[in-house]
C-alpha cells in the first residue's frame, strides 16, 4: 500500500511509524488530564555548612500560606497545594504543563536541627529554610590529657 507524504515523494505504509503516531496522540490526549505531582516537586536544593543547611524549593504560583513546613528529628516534608488557575469564560488550554494539587515532598537532613531557630521566607516564587544545626549535634573538640 502506498501512502501519500512529503508533495511528491512517495513511501510505502509503515505500521510501527503508525502505531508511533497513534502513541504520540494518545499522549497528548492523556497530557490534558490533571497529571498529580511528581515526587521530585517542588525541586530543592541543599547547602551544608558546619553550623547549618539552607534549603531553597522552587515553588512559583503557590500561595505562601498553602505551604506547611514540619520537622521531626533530621526529616523535613514540604506539603502544600497550587490551585489550579481559572480560565475566563471561552477560554480553553491550548498546551498545559504546569500541574496543580497536593504535593509532599520529605527528605533526610545530615544532622539534627535546633527547631526554635528554624527560619523560612518566601520570595519570588522561591522558598528559603535556614536549618540551624543544634548545639548537642556539633563536633566537639576533645583535649587530650598528659599524666
Amino acid at each position: 500500500m502506498w501512502w501519500p507524504e512529503f508533495g511528491r515523494f512517495q513511501r510505502t505504509w509503515d505500521p510501527w511509524r503508525e502505531m508511533q503516531r497513534i502513541q504520540r496522540e494518545m499522549d497528548r490526549l492523556i497530557s490534558r488530564a490533571t497529571i498529580p505531582y511528581s515526587q521530585d516537586f517542588p525541586a530543592i536544593d541543599v547547602w551544608v555548612s558546619e553550623n547549618d543547611a539552607i534549603i531553597t524549593a522552587e515553588m512559583p504560583g503557590i500561595d505562601p500560606q498553602a505551604i506547611e513546613i514540619s520537622l521531626k528529628g533530621d526529616s523535613l516534608s514540604l506539603s502544600g497545594s497550587r490551585s489550579p488557575e481559572e480560565l475566563k469564560e471561552g477560554e480553553a488550554y491550548h498546551r498545559q504543563e504546569r500541574a496543580h494539587g497536593r504535593f509532599s515532598r520529605s527528605l533526610r537532613l545530615p544532622f539534627q536541627v535546633d527547631p526554635g531557630k528554624v527560619t523560612a521566607k518566601y520570595e519570588k516564587g522561591v522558598l528559603t529554610i535556614d536549618l540551624p544545626r543544634a548545639e548537642e549535634d556539633k563536633p566537639r573538640k576533645i583535649q587530650i590529657k598528659k599524666e
